[in-house]
């Protein structure tokens, strides 16, 4: 009888004992089930918020545009919105011309040949950046429809197609900047010298004076050096030229050759990088916004990171606008 007693008590104990490991294991995953609902709730919300932004930034650009054509950094879409605290989120954000950098797909005119004006100064850009300028005609490759080697940096498909893994050329305008890193000649070093200086808009987007870097103004003249440069981003001021025109008079350029093609002092396309943290969660939102008129859309849409050049230089998730 004692013994028997004896397994009894053992076996209430195993059982009292199973029976709290399994009751803990239950609260423990209740626990993280709702940490994990919480943090979906938090990003979900954060995302909202974020799209806010996208609409509140098509109205300023809206009543930018009814203010006249000529943009500048001087504008209120041009500063940077300060970390804002809205309904126990924290919101900020900042708005960049596009049409401030190089767009690679004017490389091709509308018919699908090289671009000769685009062509010598994206040639400029590289050199400037002091990067090979032979790469022009790798990029140029990349996009035309044509197995014709361009020399003496090109490569078509016969290039690509010996990789491991293989691949072929795009043989269309470029989507994204990311395409850089997949272009003969690239390695992840040029690719990040270049990227905040090219953009890859849709279709032929001309350079914004107003609002260009001093690189991207160094490679619209011949020998521009870097002194000349700065004087020229200084000359344009805050409110920047009235024309082109004012532009090429500008006193850094007495004297130098300047295309006036692809030239202007307005913009349509712009990029939005929105920030939001909602609770646990964090949203960084890229929307590539173009403005026809007053009416502002958007034309993609980018988490985490937008045309590889986000801090992990992963490739973005897009989104159908």
């Amino acid at each position: 009888m004692r013994r028997e007693r004896g397994v009894a008590l053992i076996t209430a104990v195993l059982v009292t004992a199973l029976a709290t490991l399994a009751a803990v294991a239950l609260a423990s995953q209740q626990a993280l089930a709702l940490r994990r609902t919480g943090n979906l709730l938090d990003a979900d919300r954060a995302r909202l918020f974020a799209l806010g932004v996208e609409g509140w930034v098509g109205r300023l650009l809206a009543r930018d545009a009814r203010e006249g054509p000529v943009d500048s950094l001087g504008e209120d879409w041009a500063r940077r919105l300060p970390p804002l605290q809205v309904e126990g989120a924290t919101v900020a954000g900042r708005l960049e011309d596009l049409q401030g950098r190089f767009n690679l797909n004017n490389l091709l005119d509308g018919q699908g040949r090289p671009s000769a004006t685009d062509l010598e100064r994206f040639r400029r850009l590289l050199r400037i950046l002091e990067l090979d300028p032979a790469l022009a005609d790798a990029v140029l490759d990349w996009m035309d429809a044509d197995q014709e080697v361009t020399y003496p940096g090109g490569a078509e498909d016969g290039l690509y197609l010996s990789l491991d893994p293989p691949y072929r050329s795009a043989a269309r305008p470029f989507a994204e900047v990311s395409e850089l890193r997949l272009v003969h000649g690239f390695d992840e070093a040029a690719y990040r010298r270049l990227a905040p200086y090219v953009a890859a808009l849709p279709g032929r987007a001309a350079i914004n004076v107003n609002t260009a870097p001093v690189p991207v103004l160094r490679c619209l003249a011949e020998g521009l050096g870097e002194a000349e440069g700065e004087a020229l981003a200084a000359a344009r001021g805050e409110g920047g030229w009235a024309s082109v025109d004012a532009f090429l008079r500008a006193e850094p350029l007495r004297g130098r050759t300047v295309a006036r093609e692809g030239l202007d002092v307005g913009s349509a396309h712009f990029l939005l990088q929105a920030e939001v943290r909602y609770g646990r969660g964090r949203v960084l939102l890229y929307s590539l916004l173009r403005r026809e008129g007053e009416a502002v859309r958007v034309i993609q849409r980018a988490l985490g990171v937008y045309g590889g050049a986000g801090p992990e230089g992963e490739p973005p998730r897009e989104e159908a606008a």
